[in-house]
């Protein structure tokens, strides 16, 4: 158990080191890769988590779908609360990281990005606010998400899952991630967003926590609840 909680709050760490890592570049002043856009940005994320998967192996990295694990009978409830905390705590450490590694972009930044932009480096927002619509998007999404997940793990051939969720969260963040920023993972935008909270930003925006808890809080759940639910009934786990 120690061992896949330590995987989980690793691999998390990792994914929100290359994923907020890339909007810190892509949005900070100074850096080598200032304003290379969503493509760059949403290429990154996919390959990141394809890097955490090779690294850590069976993780879910994410607590919508330690929540299909539970559903589906593969996790206990205890386990999946730990896991859940794990990966929140991962994400919080992982933006953390790289807050120290992008410090000085930060510096430079202040005064001339503002303050709602640099939030949502950490955490997502939407293009526009519309929380039905919002909510639905994400619990949408992550159904997508998580049961071709499911459908991908059927395959034996080593080294060919992670690349596949990679191409996945890719293809997802191009042809869904337009109205909500595609968070699907409590841990993806709740650990960053506290990291958020906690750093040092002179003139910090609102975290905004109702959207946070009910859009990509809440709604990957629901998402996840419809996975497990195709996942048993039609692909039969």
């Amino acid at each position: 158990m120690v061992h896949q909680l330590l995987a989980e709050f690793m691999g998390t760490a990792l994914m929100i080191i290359f994923g907020v890592g890339v909007h810190a570049d892509t949005v900070l002043e100074k850096t080598k890769y200032h304003g290379s856009g969503h493509l760059f940005a949403i290429t990154t994320w996919g390959f990141g988590i394809t890097i955490s998967l090779f690294i850590f192996g069976d993780v879910s990295i994410n607590p919508a779908m330690a929540l299909v694990q539970t559903l589906l009978g593969h996790y206990t409830w205890g386990t999946f609360f730990l896991v859940s905390i794990a990966e929140v705590l991962g994400g919080i450490i992982g933006a953390l990281i790289v807050y120290v590694m992008y410090a000085d972009q930060f510096k430079a930044s202040y005064g001339s990005v503002s303050p709602v932009t640099i939030r949502n480096m950490f955490s997502t927002s939407p293009a526009i606010r519309n929380l039905p619509r919002n909510f639905f998007v994400e619990a949408f999404a992550t159904f997508i998400f998580l049961s071709a997940i499911l459908a991908i793990a059927q395959i034996k051939t080593p080294g060919v899952v992670p690349i596949a969720v990679g191409l996945l969260v890719w293809a997802i963040g191009m042809g869904l991630g337009g109205p909500t920023g595609f968070a699907m993972n409590l841990a993806r935008d709740m650990g960053p967003r506290i990291a958020h909270a906690l750093l040092p930003i002179p003139n910090k925006a609102d975290n905004d926590w109702q959207y946070g808890i009910l859009v990509p809080g809440i709604a990957p759940f629901v998402g996840a609840i419809a996975a497990a639910i195709f996942g048993k009934y039609f692909l039969g786990l």
